[in-house]
């Protein structure tokens, strides 16, 4: 008899504080569960891509742009990630308003430019922004400076707004797409 046939997944991210780090680890963890193997590993860490059945990348998002390790990353193995099922995530917002001002969907608005420039790139299967963390004590280097400013401690506001439930279920979402056991 024949082995079961294991699909190997890798979650990349870029994380400055840790809040992305945390969201690309439940997801690992989330794919664990539901049987697939899973490494989950910095961006800047890992050169060579090659050698997984799938991949989700993602990326801290500052000013509607990823992190220039994760835009690397993607650069570094487009043929790769062209090549396989590929899901791209981001975090950024803070707060839990599910609108602006405007009236515009806050997860939506909050895209990174990457999404639409790596479409036709990657051809992601998903694209999801997740609500990050935000703690103004543990900022450091020269974001301090801005941090620091009353105008900007007063419209970032501090606290760790992740909805692991959508995490969860968004991965959940990405085993099935697999054809991962539940």
């Amino acid at each position: 008899m024949l082995g079961r046939f294991i699909m190997k997944v890798l979650v990349a991210y870029a994380s400055k504080y840790g809040a992305t780090e945390g969201i690309a680890q439940r997801i690992g963890e989330q794919l664990r569960k539901r049987g697939l193997e899973t490494d989950v590993t910095r961006c800047d860490d890992l050169r060579d891509a090659s050698g997984y059945d799938a991949y989700i990348i993602g990326s801290a998002t500052y000013a509607f742009n990823w992190r220039k390790d994760a835009r690397k990353f993607v650069e570094r193995n487009v043929g790769v990630l062209s090549a396989r099922p590929t899901w791209l995530f981001s975090s950024g917002p803070l707060g839990t308003e599910t609108v602006d001002k405007e009236g515009n969907d806050v997860l939506k608005g909050a895209e990174p430019r990457q999404f639409a420039d790596y479409a036709d790139l990657v051809n992601p299967r998903g694209a999801q922004v997740f609500r990050g963390a935000y703690d103004h004590d543990k900022i450091r280097g020269g974001d301090r400076i801005i941090a620091w400013m009353p105008a900007i401690r007063d419209i970032l506001p501090s606290g760790d707004f992740r909805e692991w439930d959508a995490i969860d279920a968004w991965a959940d979402s990405i085993a099935d797409d697999l054809g991962a056991t539940a």
